[in-house]
């Protein structure tokens, strides 16, 4: 009789047999094995994938602001009921204002308690039903991007949220656009991207290829709009010295020599300066009213040429006729 040691080998050799036998694909272009082929579905994951179930329990739990319990109370049974298809339980806590959600023995995939976690996530961050139960097919997920820490001036960080906000109070789903408005990129940038790659794709030589060269290139430009004032004040050299003290009127007096003089001499001094102070306006004045006798320049007579007769007589030959 063979030992059992001897059928391991040969059954061993043979596999090693076998597996020498397979041939490889001759010229197979690497580009279709990377494609997925059009109309191609994963298989859903089915009971028969897992019929006994999971080993041990899992569950996630969120709390929710106070503004949301008059919908959650209205939407939950609904959650229960799109959570129960798939053997999962939900509780709704109004008191410590959670919602909590966990496995049972019936639950046979092992993800959609991580599907189900993001479902009350989405919920507590003021999506409606409608929406958030599509996180629990297999061909949708969810992004939360915190973006409260990105900007610190509250009045920008308004205005740039303000930019993801799309109709319907939708907002944009690519998490690069997202980061880039509040880094104070337009969104308009990014999603021209998006349309590119979008019609690059459908293209089967491209596929393989660098795209790069249809991407466009933006270059951010930060431009300062403020406004400059009319009036630009010119700094002065900083000296450590103060700047030195106004003479006084007494000083002035006594370096012109007023301040020696008796007070008839004073009043003799002013009424000299006022009537030469109306001397000079009345002769300004007496200069104005003449100006209006001046006879203007006359043009200098220009005595015409002779060709220029000849075309007089000419002209008035004509008018004859």
């Amino acid at each position: 009789m063979a030992s059992p040691s001897l059928e391991r080998r040969e059954k061993g050799s043979g596999k090693s047999e076998f597996r020498n036998q397979k041939t490889k694909p001759e010229n197979q272009d690497e580009s279709e094995l990377l494609t997925v082929p059009d109309g191609w579905k994963e298989p859903a994951f089915s009971k028969e994938d897992n019929p006994r179930g999971l080993l041990e329990e899992s569950s996630f739990s969120t709390l929710f602001p106070k503004y949301r319990e008059a919908y959650l109370k209205e939407c939950w049974p609904l959650v229960q009921k799109a959570l129960n298809e798939h053997h999962v339980n939900a509780t709704l806590d109004l008191i410590e204002g959670s919602m909590t959600v966990c496995t049972t023995k019936k639950t046979f995939d092992p993800y959609i308690i991580i599907r189900a976690r993001d479902l009350i996530k989405l919920l507590a961050r003021s999506v409606s039903f409608e929406q958030a139960v599509r996180i629990l097919q297999d061909d949708v997920a969810c992004d939360i991007i915190k973006i409260g820490s990105l900007v610190r001036n509250k009045e920008r960080f308004v205005k740039r949220r303000q930019r993801l906000i799309g109709p319907k109070g939708s907002t944009l789903k690519v998490r690069k656009v997202v980061l880039d408005t509040m880094k104070n990129i337009h969104p308009i940038y990014n999603i021209k991207s998006l349309m590119i790659k979008r019609e690059l794709a459908k293209d089967s030589e491209l596929r393989s290829q660098s795209w790069e060269r249809f991407l466009p290139q933006f270059k951010h430009k930060n431009v300062n709009k403020r406004k400059e004032p009319k009036k630009k004040t010119v700094k002065k050299e900083y000296t450590p010295f103060p700047p030195p003290q106004p003479e006084s009127q007494i000083d002035k007096e006594l370096a012109s020599g007023e301040y020696f003089l008796k007070a008839n001499q004073k009043k003799r001094q002013k009424m000299e300066a006022i009537k030469a102070k109306q001397a000079e306006a009345i002769s300004k004045k007496q200069e104005e009213r003449n100006k209006a006798f001046i006879p203007p320049k006359e043009k200098p007579i220009v005595k015409p040429k002779e060709g220029n007769a000849l075309c007089d007589v000419k002209v008035f030959i004509n008018y004859e006729k």
